[in-house]
């Protein structure tokens, strides 16, 4: 993915920074995504996309490691969040096979693993088809990104 500096921050309600993701937004728990903000912006941002990726997931896939969570794009320039189990924007494929939020479950005895939260700031509204991989969006966004931020988020099973 290209390097996209930005002053971009994204926080969440429900967790801070390197902190525990409550069970609620977990594949144990409700399994619904979390709210989101951003702020910050960078000038000319037209849309956004957000992926959710755990990069301690022991799957390498397609060449590429760890485990994709979320995928949510066609999202409007003018928005500065997402509220829990929000209703807007296209779904992609997740390495669960499914175009939904698939939460935070990392496999038993696996330890603690992070979970990024990142957010695409991008140059023009995207009107992409539903069910893309992560490959397929990237290969369609990274010309387009203005900026990018994550929240990184920590879930570990009993």
């Amino acid at each position: 993915m290209a390097f996209a500096l930005s002053s971009m921050q994204v926080t969440s309600t429900a967790f801070g920074q390197l902190e525990a993701i409550p069970a609620r937004y977990t594949g144990e728990g409700d399994d619904v995504s979390p709210p989101l903000a951003w702020h910050n912006v960078p000038e000319g941002t037209k849309g956004f996309a957000v992926i959710c990726h755990d990069p301690d997931a022991p799957l390498v896939k397609d060449g590429r490691y760890g485990f994709v969570h979320w995928m949510l794009y066609n999202l409007p320039g003018d928005i500065t969040g997402l509220e829990e189990n929000t209703p807007i924007g296209t779904q992609g494929s997740n390495d669960f096979d499914k175009q939904s939020y698939g939460g935070p479950m990392p496999p038993q005895g696996h330890g603690k693993h992070l979970y990024y939260f990142l957010v695409l700031a991008l140059d023009h509204q995207t009107a992409l088809p539903e069910g893309l991989s992560v490959a397929e969006l990237l290969d369609e966004v990274e010309p387009h990104l203005l900026g990018i931020d994550r929240l990184v988020g920590t879930y570990q099973r009993d």
